[in-house]
Protein backbone atom coordinates (compact mmCIF):
# COMPACT_ATOMS: atom_id res chain seq x y z
CA UNK A 1 0.00 0.00 0.00
CA UNK A 2 2.46 2.02 -0.51
CA UNK A 3 1.95 2.54 -4.33
CA UNK A 4 -0.96 0.91 -6.44
CA UNK A 5 1.01 -2.21 -7.63
CA UNK A 6 1.19 -5.49 -6.57
CA UNK A 7 5.32 -6.72 -4.99
CA UNK A 8 4.58 -10.20 -6.66
CA UNK A 9 6.46 -13.15 -5.26
CA UNK A 10 7.34 -12.20 -2.13
CA UNK A 11 8.39 -13.25 1.04
CA UNK A 12 7.08 -11.96 4.31
CA UNK A 13 8.76 -12.42 7.79
CA UNK A 14 7.25 -12.19 10.73
CA UNK A 15 8.45 -12.23 14.19
CA UNK A 16 7.46 -11.12 17.54
CA UNK A 17 4.21 -9.78 16.09
CA UNK A 18 6.55 -7.28 14.05
CA UNK A 19 7.49 -7.68 9.98
CA UNK A 20 11.02 -7.96 9.94
CA UNK A 21 11.86 -9.06 6.72
CA UNK A 22 10.72 -8.88 2.87
CA UNK A 23 12.31 -10.71 0.06
CA UNK A 24 11.54 -12.70 -2.87
CA UNK A 25 10.33 -15.71 -2.55
CA UNK A 26 13.47 -17.41 -4.76
CA UNK A 27 15.58 -16.80 -1.86
CA UNK A 28 16.14 -19.70 0.16
CA UNK A 29 14.94 -20.11 3.54
CA UNK A 30 17.60 -22.56 5.25
CA UNK A 31 17.14 -24.62 8.16
CA UNK A 32 15.34 -21.68 10.32
CA UNK A 33 12.72 -23.13 12.57
CA UNK A 34 9.88 -21.63 11.43
CA UNK A 35 5.57 -21.85 10.38
CA UNK A 36 5.12 -21.60 6.86
CA UNK A 37 1.83 -20.06 5.33
CA UNK A 38 1.79 -20.83 2.11
CA UNK A 39 0.50 -17.81 0.28
CA UNK A 40 0.71 -19.06 -3.31
CA UNK A 41 -1.51 -17.37 -5.66
CA UNK A 42 -3.08 -15.42 -3.18
CA UNK A 43 -2.40 -11.41 -2.30
CA UNK A 44 -1.54 -9.70 1.25
CA UNK A 45 -2.90 -6.07 2.19
CA UNK A 46 -2.31 -5.15 5.09
CA UNK A 47 -5.52 -5.18 8.15
CA UNK A 48 -8.80 -3.06 7.60
CA UNK A 49 -9.72 -0.56 9.55
CA UNK A 50 -13.41 -0.37 10.16
CA UNK A 51 -13.74 3.43 11.27
CA UNK A 52 -17.55 3.97 12.30
CA UNK A 53 -18.78 1.20 14.42
CA UNK A 54 -21.43 1.18 17.17
CA UNK A 55 -21.59 -1.16 19.94
CA UNK A 56 -25.10 -2.40 19.73
CA UNK A 57 -25.41 -6.46 20.04
CA UNK A 58 -23.77 -6.16 23.87
CA UNK A 59 -21.72 -9.03 23.53
CA UNK A 60 -18.00 -7.28 22.35
CA UNK A 61 -16.61 -10.37 22.23
CA UNK A 62 -18.76 -11.49 19.68
CA UNK A 63 -18.38 -8.24 17.67
CA UNK A 64 -14.34 -8.41 18.20
CA UNK A 65 -14.72 -11.96 16.43
CA UNK A 66 -17.11 -10.53 13.60
CA UNK A 67 -14.46 -7.57 13.17
CA UNK A 68 -11.39 -10.70 12.49
CA UNK A 69 -13.20 -13.13 10.26
CA UNK A 70 -13.63 -10.07 8.13
CA UNK A 71 -9.92 -9.04 8.11
CA UNK A 72 -10.39 -5.72 10.05
CA UNK A 73 -8.08 -4.79 12.29
CA UNK A 74 -8.42 -1.69 13.41
CA UNK A 75 -11.66 -0.23 15.52
CA UNK A 76 -12.98 3.02 15.63
CA UNK A 77 -15.87 3.24 18.35
CA UNK A 78 -18.49 6.38 17.85
CA UNK A 79 -20.02 7.02 20.52
CA UNK A 80 -20.12 5.63 24.71
CA UNK A 81 -23.68 4.50 25.59
CA UNK A 82 -25.05 3.84 29.04
CA UNK A 83 -23.93 0.22 30.27
CA UNK A 84 -20.73 0.54 27.81
CA UNK A 85 -16.70 0.74 29.12
CA UNK A 86 -14.44 1.43 25.34
CA UNK A 87 -11.80 2.43 27.56
CA UNK A 88 -11.84 -1.35 29.41
CA UNK A 89 -12.63 -2.48 25.65
CA UNK A 90 -9.79 -0.88 24.69
CA UNK A 91 -7.42 -1.56 27.25
CA UNK A 92 -8.10 -5.47 26.80
CA UNK A 93 -7.67 -4.72 23.10
CA UNK A 94 -3.82 -3.56 24.50
CA UNK A 95 -3.39 -6.27 26.45
CA UNK A 96 -4.15 -9.08 23.92
CA UNK A 97 -7.20 -9.66 26.22
CA UNK A 98 -9.72 -8.93 23.02
CA UNK A 99 -8.79 -10.02 19.15
CA UNK A 100 -8.85 -6.70 17.51
CA UNK A 101 -5.34 -5.13 18.54
CA UNK A 102 -6.21 -1.62 17.38
CA UNK A 103 -9.66 -0.06 19.19
CA UNK A 104 -10.12 3.92 19.98
CA UNK A 105 -13.11 5.29 21.08
CA UNK A 106 -15.14 8.74 21.87
CA UNK A 107 -16.65 9.52 24.27
CA UNK A 108 -20.86 9.99 25.21
CA UNK A 109 -22.48 11.08 21.99
CA UNK A 110 -22.64 14.87 22.96
CA UNK A 111 -25.87 17.16 21.90
CA UNK A 112 -26.54 20.60 22.96
CA UNK A 113 -28.06 19.82 25.96
CA UNK A 114 -24.47 18.72 26.95
CA UNK A 115 -22.93 21.78 26.25
CA UNK A 116 -25.38 24.89 26.80
CA UNK A 117 -22.58 27.13 28.31
CA UNK A 118 -19.39 27.43 28.65
CA UNK A 119 -19.16 26.36 32.13
CA UNK A 120 -20.42 23.09 30.23
CA UNK A 121 -17.85 23.06 27.81
CA UNK A 122 -14.35 22.98 30.45
CA UNK A 123 -16.63 20.34 32.59
CA UNK A 124 -16.78 18.07 29.20
CA UNK A 125 -13.18 18.25 28.10
CA UNK A 126 -11.76 17.95 31.42
CA UNK A 127 -14.22 14.46 31.79
CA UNK A 128 -12.83 13.54 28.54
CA UNK A 129 -9.48 14.06 29.09
CA UNK A 130 -9.46 12.45 32.48
CA UNK A 131 -11.17 9.20 31.41
CA UNK A 132 -8.64 9.23 28.73
CA UNK A 133 -10.55 8.77 25.60
CA UNK A 134 -8.92 9.46 22.42
CA UNK A 135 -12.02 11.33 20.63
CA UNK A 136 -14.89 13.87 21.62
CA UNK A 137 -18.04 13.66 19.50
CA UNK A 138 -20.48 16.11 19.15
CA UNK A 139 -23.94 14.70 17.17
CA UNK A 140 -25.56 17.76 17.34
CA UNK A 141 -25.20 22.11 16.50
CA UNK A 142 -24.30 24.36 18.79
CA UNK A 143 -23.91 28.35 18.89
CA UNK A 144 -21.05 29.90 17.15
CA UNK A 145 -19.64 30.52 20.76
CA UNK A 146 -20.20 27.58 22.54
CA UNK A 147 -18.70 25.91 19.27
CA UNK A 148 -15.63 27.88 19.16
CA UNK A 149 -14.77 27.78 22.65
CA UNK A 150 -15.09 23.78 22.59
CA UNK A 151 -13.02 23.59 19.79
CA UNK A 152 -10.21 26.60 21.96
CA UNK A 153 -10.34 24.24 25.10
CA UNK A 154 -9.81 20.67 23.29
CA UNK A 155 -6.72 22.33 21.46
CA UNK A 156 -5.62 23.32 24.69
CA UNK A 157 -5.44 19.65 25.77
CA UNK A 158 -4.56 18.05 22.50
CA UNK A 159 -8.26 16.33 22.39
CA UNK A 160 -10.07 15.84 18.66
CA UNK A 161 -12.95 17.22 17.70
CA UNK A 162 -15.35 14.55 15.64
CA UNK A 163 -18.74 14.38 14.75
CA UNK A 164 -21.53 15.54 12.61
CA UNK A 165 -21.28 19.29 10.88
CA UNK A 166 -22.44 22.31 12.23
CA UNK A 167 -25.43 22.43 10.15
CA UNK A 168 -26.79 26.31 10.95
CA UNK A 169 -23.42 27.84 10.43
CA UNK A 170 -21.08 28.42 7.35
CA UNK A 171 -19.16 25.48 5.62
CA UNK A 172 -15.68 26.61 7.26
CA UNK A 173 -17.13 26.27 10.32
CA UNK A 174 -16.96 22.52 10.48
CA UNK A 175 -13.78 22.15 8.68
CA UNK A 176 -12.04 23.34 11.75
CA UNK A 177 -12.99 20.02 13.29
CA UNK A 178 -10.33 16.46 13.03
CA UNK A 179 -13.27 14.85 11.21
CA UNK A 180 -17.15 14.98 9.79
CA UNK A 181 -18.02 11.64 9.95
CA UNK A 182 -21.13 11.08 7.36
CA UNK A 183 -20.89 12.43 3.61
CA UNK A 184 -24.61 12.51 4.37
CA UNK A 185 -23.66 16.33 6.59
CA UNK A 186 -22.71 18.24 3.02
CA UNK A 187 -26.40 17.57 2.26
CA UNK A 188 -27.30 20.01 5.26
CA UNK A 189 -24.45 22.60 4.55
CA UNK A 190 -23.75 26.15 3.04
CA UNK A 191 -21.16 27.38 1.17
CA UNK A 192 -19.57 30.29 2.80
CA UNK A 193 -19.64 33.19 0.75
CA UNK A 194 -22.52 33.01 -1.34
CA UNK A 195 -24.87 31.14 1.27
CA UNK A 196 -26.24 28.95 -1.44
CA UNK A 197 -26.80 24.79 -0.10
CA UNK A 198 -23.94 22.49 -0.89
CA UNK A 199 -26.98 20.12 -2.53
CA UNK A 200 -28.07 22.94 -5.32
CA UNK A 201 -24.48 23.76 -6.44
CA UNK A 202 -23.77 22.09 -9.86
CA UNK A 203 -21.05 19.87 -10.61
CA UNK A 204 -18.55 22.98 -11.18
CA UNK A 205 -19.27 24.90 -7.79
CA UNK A 206 -18.63 21.32 -6.18
CA UNK A 207 -15.17 20.79 -7.30
CA UNK A 208 -14.27 24.36 -6.01
CA UNK A 209 -16.19 22.89 -2.40
CA UNK A 210 -13.94 19.92 -2.73
CA UNK A 211 -10.67 21.56 -3.18
CA UNK A 212 -12.06 23.84 -0.12
CA UNK A 213 -12.29 21.06 1.96
CA UNK A 214 -8.79 19.41 0.80
CA UNK A 215 -6.95 22.60 1.64
CA UNK A 216 -8.51 22.80 5.11
CA UNK A 217 -6.86 19.08 6.20
CA UNK A 218 -10.07 17.97 7.69
CA UNK A 219 -10.67 14.47 6.97
CA UNK A 220 -14.24 12.66 6.25
CA UNK A 221 -15.89 9.56 7.32
CA UNK A 222 -17.79 7.82 4.61
CA UNK A 223 -21.04 5.86 5.78
CA UNK A 224 -22.83 5.13 2.76
CA UNK A 225 -23.48 1.83 3.54
CA UNK A 226 -25.52 3.01 6.65
CA UNK A 227 -27.74 5.48 4.38
CA UNK A 228 -28.52 2.69 1.79
CA UNK A 229 -29.91 0.96 4.58
CA UNK A 230 -31.89 3.54 5.73
CA UNK A 231 -33.42 3.70 1.70
CA UNK A 232 -34.04 0.36 1.88
CA UNK A 233 -36.01 0.05 4.98
CA UNK A 234 -38.60 2.56 3.12
CA UNK A 235 -38.86 -0.15 0.18
CA UNK A 236 -40.77 -2.78 1.54
CA UNK A 237 -39.95 -5.73 -0.67
CA UNK A 238 -36.04 -4.37 0.13
CA UNK A 239 -36.77 -4.41 3.69
CA UNK A 240 -38.95 -7.55 3.46
CA UNK A 241 -35.59 -9.15 2.11
CA UNK A 242 -33.47 -8.57 4.75
CA UNK A 243 -35.75 -11.08 7.17
CA UNK A 244 -34.50 -13.90 5.43
CA UNK A 245 -30.29 -12.31 4.34
CA UNK A 246 -27.82 -14.73 5.55
CA UNK A 247 -26.22 -11.86 7.67
CA UNK A 248 -29.37 -11.94 10.20
CA UNK A 249 -27.99 -14.55 12.19
CA UNK A 250 -25.05 -12.18 13.03
CA UNK A 251 -27.43 -9.40 14.92
CA UNK A 252 -28.61 -10.35 18.09
CA UNK A 253 -32.39 -11.25 19.22
CA UNK A 254 -32.79 -7.98 20.21
CA UNK A 255 -31.63 -6.34 17.33
CA UNK A 256 -33.51 -8.00 15.20
CA UNK A 257 -36.74 -6.65 16.88
CA UNK A 258 -35.61 -3.28 16.47
CA UNK A 259 -34.98 -3.43 13.45
CA UNK A 260 -36.06 -6.40 11.68
CA UNK A 261 -40.00 -5.63 12.28
CA UNK A 262 -42.73 -2.42 12.34
CA UNK A 263 -40.50 -0.95 15.04
CA UNK A 264 -38.36 0.15 12.91
CA UNK A 265 -38.38 3.96 12.97
CA UNK A 266 -37.39 4.73 9.97
CA UNK A 267 -40.07 2.15 8.30
CA UNK A 268 -42.94 4.82 9.99
CA UNK A 269 -41.07 7.77 7.30
CA UNK A 270 -41.97 5.76 4.30
CA UNK A 271 -45.44 7.16 4.08
CA UNK A 272 -44.57 10.83 5.03
CA UNK A 273 -43.29 13.80 2.72
CA UNK A 274 -41.07 16.43 3.23
CA UNK A 275 -41.47 20.03 1.14
CA UNK A 276 -44.08 18.15 -0.61
CA UNK A 277 -41.68 15.21 -1.39
CA UNK A 278 -42.45 11.69 -1.01
CA UNK A 279 -39.39 10.50 1.92
CA UNK A 280 -38.66 7.40 -0.40
CA UNK A 281 -37.51 9.97 -3.48
CA UNK A 282 -36.44 12.25 -1.33
CA UNK A 283 -33.63 9.59 0.53
CA UNK A 284 -33.01 8.44 -2.83
CA UNK A 285 -32.22 11.72 -4.14
CA UNK A 286 -29.70 12.16 -1.25
CA UNK A 287 -27.78 9.08 -2.09
CA UNK A 288 -27.59 9.67 -5.37
CA UNK A 289 -26.10 13.12 -4.40
CA UNK A 290 -23.93 11.56 -1.89
CA UNK A 291 -22.54 8.99 -3.79
CA UNK A 292 -21.92 11.27 -7.12
CA UNK A 293 -19.97 13.63 -4.30
CA UNK A 294 -17.94 11.69 -2.75
CA UNK A 295 -16.18 10.68 -5.83
CA UNK A 296 -15.56 14.49 -6.77
CA UNK A 297 -13.85 14.54 -2.93
CA UNK A 298 -11.64 11.67 -3.91
CA UNK A 299 -10.94 13.16 -7.01
CA UNK A 300 -9.84 16.36 -5.33
CA UNK A 301 -7.37 14.50 -2.85
CA UNK A 302 -9.88 14.90 0.33
CA UNK A 303 -8.62 12.31 3.10
CA UNK A 304 -11.41 9.56 3.19
CA UNK A 305 -11.74 7.24 6.02
CA UNK A 306 -14.26 4.10 5.57
CA UNK A 307 -16.76 3.29 8.13
CA UNK A 308 -19.88 2.09 7.38
CA UNK A 309 -21.84 3.22 10.80
CA UNK A 310 -22.93 -0.58 12.09
CA UNK A 311 -27.01 -0.17 12.44
CA UNK A 312 -29.61 -2.55 11.74
CA UNK A 313 -28.79 -4.86 8.55
CA UNK A 314 -24.96 -2.55 8.54
CA UNK A 315 -23.62 -6.06 9.96
CA UNK A 316 -20.66 -5.55 12.11
CA UNK A 317 -17.67 -6.68 9.83
CA UNK A 318 -19.47 -7.20 6.83
CA UNK A 319 -20.98 -3.97 6.36
CA UNK A 320 -17.12 -2.30 5.63
CA UNK A 321 -16.68 -4.52 3.12
CA UNK A 322 -20.29 -3.21 1.42
CA UNK A 323 -19.41 0.11 2.32
CA UNK A 324 -15.91 -0.46 0.06
CA UNK A 325 -18.22 -1.72 -2.66
CA UNK A 326 -20.16 1.24 -2.28
CA UNK A 327 -17.70 3.74 -2.66
CA UNK A 328 -16.47 1.17 -5.81
CA UNK A 329 -19.70 1.98 -7.31
CA UNK A 330 -19.16 5.86 -7.28
CA UNK A 331 -16.55 5.72 -9.11
CA UNK A 332 -13.67 5.55 -6.83
CA UNK A 333 -10.44 3.01 -8.00
CA UNK A 334 -9.78 -0.10 -6.03
CA UNK A 335 -6.46 1.28 -4.69
CA UNK A 336 -8.11 4.68 -3.92
CA UNK A 337 -10.18 2.39 -1.73
CA UNK A 338 -8.26 0.23 0.28
CA UNK A 339 -6.31 3.68 0.97
CA UNK A 340 -9.13 5.00 2.82
CA UNK A 341 -9.28 1.37 5.39
CA UNK A 342 -5.86 1.21 5.77
CA UNK A 343 -3.19 4.18 4.84
CA UNK A 344 -5.65 7.24 5.56
CA UNK A 345 -6.73 5.34 8.83
CA UNK A 346 -3.52 5.07 9.96
CA UNK A 347 -2.45 8.58 8.97
CA UNK A 348 -5.86 9.97 11.06
CA UNK A 349 -5.04 8.16 14.12
CA UNK A 350 -1.61 8.87 14.44
CA UNK A 351 0.10 5.18 13.97
CA UNK A 352 1.02 5.41 10.54
CA UNK A 353 4.90 4.36 12.48
CA UNK A 354 3.16 0.59 13.07
CA UNK A 355 -0.07 0.36 10.86
CA UNK A 356 -1.57 0.76 7.53
CA UNK A 357 1.25 -0.43 4.85
CA UNK A 358 3.03 -4.09 4.89
CA UNK A 359 6.64 -2.77 5.76
CA UNK A 360 9.48 -3.61 7.91
CA UNK A 361 9.60 -2.61 11.51
CA UNK A 362 5.25 -2.61 11.35
CA UNK A 363 2.65 -4.55 13.37
CA UNK A 364 2.10 -7.68 11.72
CA UNK A 365 -1.58 -7.47 11.24
CA UNK A 366 -2.62 -8.26 7.84
CA UNK A 367 -5.15 -10.09 5.37
CA UNK A 368 -4.38 -13.02 2.94
CA UNK A 369 -7.05 -13.02 0.32
CA UNK A 370 -7.77 -15.04 -2.92
CA UNK A 371 -8.58 -12.78 -5.40
CA UNK A 372 -6.42 -9.55 -6.23
CA UNK A 373 -8.66 -6.17 -4.09
CA UNK A 374 -6.83 -4.25 -7.21
CA UNK A 375 -8.83 -5.52 -9.64
CA UNK A 376 -11.84 -5.20 -8.08
CA UNK A 377 -12.66 -4.25 -4.28
CA UNK A 378 -15.03 -6.72 -3.83
CA UNK A 379 -12.10 -9.05 -3.66
CA UNK A 380 -11.43 -8.00 0.34
CA UNK A 381 -14.42 -10.26 0.88
CA UNK A 382 -12.31 -13.36 -0.64
CA UNK A 383 -10.39 -13.60 2.73
CA UNK A 384 -8.18 -17.05 2.88
CA UNK A 385 -6.40 -15.98 6.42
CA UNK A 386 -5.89 -13.33 8.85
CA UNK A 387 -2.99 -12.10 10.35
CA UNK A 388 -3.07 -10.51 14.29
CA UNK A 389 0.14 -9.45 16.15
CA UNK A 390 1.41 -12.16 14.17
CA UNK A 391 -0.98 -14.68 15.02
CA UNK A 392 -2.42 -16.74 12.32
CA UNK A 393 -6.07 -17.34 12.46
CA UNK A 394 -6.90 -19.72 9.35
CA UNK A 395 -9.95 -19.69 7.13
CA UNK A 396 -11.26 -22.77 9.13
CA UNK A 397 -10.45 -21.06 12.51
CA UNK A 398 -12.30 -18.18 11.07
CA UNK A 399 -15.22 -20.06 9.97
CA UNK A 400 -15.46 -21.10 13.39
CA UNK A 401 -15.45 -17.84 14.82
CA UNK A 402 -17.95 -17.06 12.55
CA UNK A 403 -20.23 -19.89 13.92
CA UNK A 404 -19.52 -19.37 17.13
CA UNK A 405 -21.21 -15.79 16.85
CA UNK A 406 -24.44 -17.13 14.61
CA UNK A 407 -24.74 -19.62 17.88
CA UNK A 408 -24.26 -17.06 20.31
CA UNK A 409 -26.69 -14.50 18.95
CA UNK A 410 -29.54 -17.72 17.80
Amino acid sequence: MSKDTVLYDHRVWVEDGKIVSIEKASTPIGNKEIFIIDGSGQFLIPGLAEMHYHYRNDDIVSDFKLFIANGITTVRNMGQFLGHDHIDYRNRTKSGKLLVPNYFTTGPYLTQSDLNTKSDVNKVVSEHVIKGFDFLKIADNLSDSIYTKLLEEAQNHRLPIVGHAQRHLPLEYSLRMKSIEHIEEFIYLNDDMDGKPLIEKNESELQDVARQIQQSGIYLGTTLAVFEFINNCLNDQKFEAYKTDRLTKYISRDQRENFLTERNDYRKLKSRSFNGISAPKLFEDYNTWMTNFVKVLSNNGVPLIAGSDTYGMVVVGFSLHRELELLQQAGMRPYEILLSSTVSPARYLNTISTEGTISIGKNANMVLLDKNPLEDINHTKTINGVIVRGKWFSKQRLKGMLEDVAREFN
